[in-house]
């Protein structure tokens, strides 16, 4: 069973904040990306996290179905059965849930995982996440103290976000927004532990300056200060054990001084969606300009099959994934970390 079990997710997450590392954590869209990311874990001896956003499940529900609940629950069970091949733990997680698509995306996605855990079976998935931060902070922990409770109920983990997250991910665009936007404030890290400590476990994507998509080096201003800082603020106030699991979104193109610095300051997990998309598709789009009339039937010639087979150019764009998502792992040191025990 090397999808965890929450017990084992708990596990994860406590070994990563005693030894010092983090986990990648890839957002996938098909059979493709999920072999690619499972077999990136397990060449690396690490334990990782696979999420599904709303737009990945619409994506992987079809065009003529569109729903980003099923598609979700599509890819997560192809996980749980893929899986079964691996040798190390992964964790299934939803991105990016904001809060007009609770109803019709966590929500079903927890009924689910109720059924299963009624079944005796483990649940759907270990973790969500809520993004309420377009909303007020007040607004904003009122659905997420809400929403914890729910998934503390089947003993599934919130991930909640104060602060927003720039760039432009999943149809979302925070392009614009102003720059104290992106950076969580000390107040704002008491306020989440204050309001959530208790209800459930939870993880925090605190922003420091963090955007999705890919920028040139110096494009992107991270603050990490502000994790230490408001990590210090809570500890101080409420003692050691208050320190809050973070996650750090917006992994792509980041330095690797940037993301070694935030390790010391609580961050668990960190986002990888940007340069494992790109590192699917180079691969693809080598194949086709080097096989270009091979793919593409010119001039009345009947190119070749084994060419434009799907298949062909799939598995590279599979194990381009699976090679960035390695780099990722000694990136974050969790590389050689599994604490999978057969």
């Amino acid at each position: 069973m090397p999808v965890a079990t929450p017990e084992q997710y708990a596990q994860m997450l406590d070994a990563a904040q005693e030894g010092g590392y983090a986990y990648p954590a890839v957002n996938i869209t098909s059979l493709a990306t999920i072999n690619g990311a499972l077999k990136a874990f397990a060449e690396s001896g690490s334990d990782g996290i696979i999420q599904v956003s709303t737009g990945g499940g619409k994506f992987a529900s079809g065009i003529a179905g569109a729903d980003e609940a099923f598609g979700a629950i599509v890819l997560a069970e192809a996980t749980h059965r893929l899986a079964e091949q691996y040798d190390i733990l992964v964790a299934l997680h939803t991105d990016h849930c904001h809060p007009e698509k609770v109803d019709s995306f966590l929500r079903p996605l927890l009924a689910e995982s109720a059924k299963r855990k009624a079944e005796g079976k483990n649940v759907l998935f270990q973790s969500h996440m809520l993004d309420a931060s377009i909303l007020p902070l007040e607004e904003n922990m009122k659905l997420s103290a809400d929403l914890i409770k729910e998934c503390a109920a089947l003993d599934i983990i919130l991930e909640v976000e104060a602060g927003v997250v720039g760039g432009e991910e999943d149809g979302v665009d925070n392009s614009d927004m102003p720059d104290d936007k992106l950076y969580t404030t000390t107040e704002d890290m008491i306020t989440v532990y204050e309001t959530l400590n208790g209800l459930g476990r939870f993880l925090f994507a605190a922003t420091f300056g963090n955007v999705h998509g890919a920028y040139k080096p110096g494009a992107v201003k991270l603050k990490p200060t502000i994790l230490r800082d408001g990590q210090k603020a809570v500890t101080d106030k409420y003692g050691a054990d208050a320190e809050m699991d973070l996650v750090f979104h917006g992994g792509s193109g980041s330095s690797l001084e940037e993301i070694r610095e935030t390790l010391g300051y609580g961050v668990v997990k960190m986002n990888i969606d940007t340069d494992t998309q790109y590192a699917f598709t180079r691969p693809i789009v080598t194949h086709i300009c080097q096989n270009i009339e091979s793919v593409l039937k010119i001039d009345g010639e009947v190119g070749a099959k084994g060419q434009y087979d799907p298949r062909s150019y799939i598995k590279k764009g599979e194990q381009g994934i699976c090679e960035r998502l390695k780099e990722a792992c000694d990136d974050l040191l969790s590389t050689g970390n599994s604490i999978y025990k057969k």
